[in-house]
């Protein structure tokens, strides 16, 4: 048990998160709160009620939520009058902590708009780079972009920084919602709390988390802030190798690139590398103790040198003003991380409940067409290798178990049937809007429409659990029937 002096000088506030979830599952952020907890220590009987009153913002900014929290706080009889004693100095106590963050913040301020100043020196063009220093929060504060970034352990939860490449991708990809339309960008980061919390996110969220689970298995990475097709502001992240190698990771979809510099001022003749990637331009590169801004005289990614330490190519901040604003550093107004949790879904009870409401919106779609409906158990069965082989591949990049669904599938169509099939993957467990986008595609629409002599539909479900409830669905349609000349 801590004694008093620690429990006080914990200042850390308590984060609350109000999500609202409709009747399809969908989340919506409606409110995120910073409690500050301390007070309750001196609560006479250790308990105390608080109420807190939750505004909403964004699309609910004309929505007040009001949510009462109970405290139940227990601490040794001695600690009692050293505590009191002191909490009647708590808001002096707090009202000096809360100076000196923003004194802190406000250093940083001068040193960043200095910095910026000198970095417009270099080239004048540099103004239209996307060099972001700051970003705003669910609240709408201000915070340095570095505070977003933290070393992230995730303990048995994930083993491999693949692994965890795949999970960021599972979490949903939403924009910033704007009031009014227009089409514009809303500017917001949500703190990992309120990203995990709704498990979905901007491409920016997504980058956070996945640049602090690669930096906890001791990865040197960033984020890269820029753009990609069309111009379109984008976020991702960067790993550099000890061997030089520079990789970039999409958070959203968890692919990998290998970026190997295009050099222009090579002759014609020189083969020059091809990018894969949809990156076009980068601004900056960041993480919790580092921020570059790109000065050289392009920033197309393509022929970017990621050598950071060249003052030529890479303009840094300090690294004594980073940590001045961000942890473990400093104290930071950005909320500590929470813990990774582990997932809530059963993987095989999902998979079976999934599978059977797509058993029966096939046989109801099929009986509107008037057509019967049989189901080979044994061929559905067989489907399961190609599916864990499909998620296996996203979070590996291997590709394996190929040639024994095949010699499978062969051995269960006669000779003289035709087999067809259709794999799908999603992101969310719904059955009838997995359905309904099913058939969208003319080609999966074409198996579970299948008419002809000793039609049989297969179906199979593999629903894989990841930490904070996130999940990959993969979905196979498939029918076997006799070809008719």
């Amino acid at each position: 048990m801590v004694d008093a002096t620690t429990m006080l000088s914990i200042c850390d506030p308590v984060h609350m998160v109000l999500i609202k979830t409709d009747t399809f599952g969908e989340t919506t952020l409606v409110a995120s709160y910073f409690l500050e907890w301390r007070s309750v220590l001196a609560a006479e009987n250790g308990i105390t009620n608080v109420a807190v009153e939750l505004l909403g913002f964004g699309v609910n900014v004309l929505i007040d939520y009001v949510v009462w929290v109970f405290f139940r706080v227990w601490f040794l009889p001695l600690w009692n009058s050293y505590i009191c004693d002191w909490l009647c100095f708590s808001d002096l106590q707090f009202a000096l902590e809360r100076q000196k963050t923003a004194e802190k913040e406000r250093l940083f301020l001068v040193y960043a708009k200095q910095w910026w100043r000198e970095y417009l020196q270099i080239r004048p063009t540099h103004n239209t780079r996307l060099v972001k220093i700051f970003a705003q929060d669910e609240n709408g504060v201000n915070h340095p972009v570095c505070s977003y970034i933290r070393p992230l352990r995730a303990g048995r939860l994930l083993d491999t920084p693949r692994q965890a490449a795949r999970f960021v991708s599972v979490l949903g990809y939403e924009r910033a919602p704007v009031i009014g339309g227009g089409g514009g960008k809303q500017e917001q980061w949500c703190t990992l709390l309120a990203f995990l919390c709704r498990n979905k996110g901007d491409c920016e969220d997504h980058a956070n988390l996945l640049c602090s689970l690669l930096l906890g298995f001791g990865l040197e990475a960033f984020v890269c802030v820029g753009t990609k097709g069309k111009g379109v502001p984008h976020t991702w992240v960067m790993t550099l190798g000890t061997d030089g190698t520079v990789t970039f990771w999409e958070s959203l979809t968890g692919h990998r690139y290998i970026h190997r510099p295009i050099k222009p001022d090579d002759p014609p003749l020189v083969e020059q590398p091809k990018p894969l990637y949809p990156y076009r331009t980068i601004g900056c590169v960041f993480n919790h103790q580092k921020f570059f801004g790109n000065c050289q005289p392009s920033d197309a990614v393509e022929v970017c040198v990621f050598d950071l330490r060249d003052e030529s190519k890479w303009k840094p901040m300090s690294g004594e003003a980073i940590k001045s604003v961000c942890p473990p550093g400093s104290t930071s107004s950005v909320p500590p991380f929470p813990p990774l949790c582990d997932s809530t879904i059963d993987a095989a009870v999902a998979s079976n409940e999934i599978e059977l409401q797509l058993r029966i919106l096939v046989s109801e779609h099929r009986k509107d067409l008037g057509l019967s409906t049989v189901w080979d158990d044994h061929l559905s069965y067989l489907l399961s290798p190609a599916l864990a082989a499909y998620e296996l591949e996203r979070a590996t990049s291997i590709s394996t178990g190929n040639e024994e669904f095949q010699d499978a599938v062969r051995r269960a169509v006669p000779d003289g049937h035709t087999f067809k099939g259709f794999p799908i993957h999603f992101i969310y467990r719904n059955a009838r809007r997995a359905f309904a986008t099913c058939l969208r595609s003319p080609f999966c629409e074409e198996i579970i429409c299948c008419r002809g002599d000793q039609v049989r539909l297969a179906v199979r479900v593999r629903v894989f659990a990841y930490p904070e409830s996130a999940c990959a669905v993969w979905i196979m349609f498939a029918c076997k029937y006799r070809s008719v000349l």
